[in-house]
C-alpha cells in the first residue's frame, strides 16, 4: 500500500530547467559558441557543482573569460526567466490530492535547499512537504540513492510504500536504485534524454489523477 508520495524539484514542481539552460545558451551565443545538449543533458538533475559551464565555454573559445562580469548577468536572466514559470501542470492537484488520502508528501531535490524552499514559498506550497530534502542534506547528489533513502528514513516508510516523481534520467537512476516506484514525467529538456529506466511515464502529471496512478500501484501488489 503507498503511504508517501515524493517529489524532484527542478523541472518536475517548477521549470526551471528550460530557463538556465536558455540563460546559458544565451551568453553562449553572445560569445559565438553553442552548448553540446548531450553535455548539458547528462547533468540534468545533478548538483551544480558537478559541472560548471563556463569551463566548457573556455575550452570552445581557447581562453579564459571574467567570470565576475559574465555570470552576474547571465543569473539574473535566470530567474527573470524562471519567475515567468507557474507550477507545473497537475502537481497542486497531486499535492491536494495526496493530503487528502492521508498520504506522506516529500521533495528530494539535488539543488541547494535555499534554492529549493525559496521558490516552494513564492509559489505557496511549501506548508504541502512533510519532508523537504536538498543537496546541503547528502555526500552525494542523485544519481546516487543517498536523497531517497533519506526521505524514505524521513517520511517514516519503506521503499514499496513510496511513489517518486522525477523528470531527468539521473533522478530516475536515484529512485529506483533506492528501490522505489518511478514516476517519469518529462519537460521540454529532458523529453530529448532517455527516461527508459522509470516505471511509468506521463507527458504530465494531469493525464492521470493520483486516483487511477494508486488504483495501477496497488494491483501490481495483489
Amino acid at each position: 500500500m503507498i503511504r508517501a508520495l515524493i517529489f524532484d524539484f527542478d523541472g518536475l514542481i517548477l521549470e526551471t530547467e528550460q530557463p538556465v539552460f536558455q540563460s546559458w545558451q544565451e551568453l553562449y551565443h553572445s560569445l559565438g559558441c553553442e552548448i553540446p545538449f548531450e553535455v548539458w543533458g547528462s547533468t540534468i538533475g545533478r548538483s551544480e557543482d558537478i559541472y560548471d559551464p563556463f569551463d566548457e565555454l573556455e575550452r570552445q573559445l581557447g581562453r579564459q573569460v571574467d567570470r565576475g562580469k559574465l555570470d552576474p548577468p547571465r543569473r539574473q536572466r535566470e530567474l527573470e526567466l524562471i519567475d515567468e514559470q507557474s507550477i507545473m501542470p497537475g502537481v497542486e492537484n497531486y499535492l491536494l490530492r495526496g493530503r487528502a488520502l492521508g498520504l506522506k508528501i516529500g521533495l528530494a531535490s539535488s539543488s541547494s535547499c535555499a534554492w529549493v524552499t525559496g521558490h516552494l514559498k513564492r509559489l505557496d506550497i511549501i506548508e504541502h512537504f512533510d519532508s523537504i530534502l536538498a543537496s546541503d542534506d547528502v555526500k552525494r547528489t542523485k544519481p546516487a540513492p543517498d536523497l531517497y533513502l533519506l526521505s524514505l528514513e524521513k517520511l517514516g516508510v519503506y521503499h514499496d510504500q513510496a511513489v517518486v516523481f522525477e523528470d531527468s534520467p539521473n533522478g530516475v537512476a536515484a529512485a529506483k536504485t533506492a528501490g522505489i516506484f518511478v514516476v517519469a514525467v518529462p519537460n521540454i529538456i529532458t523529453k530529448q534524454l532517455s527516461l527508459e529506466r522509470a516505471d511509468l511515464c506521463l507527458d504530465s502529471l494531469e493525464d492521470m489523477s493520483l486516483d487511477t496512478l494508486l488504483g495501477r500501484l496497488n494491483q501490481y501488489d495483489q
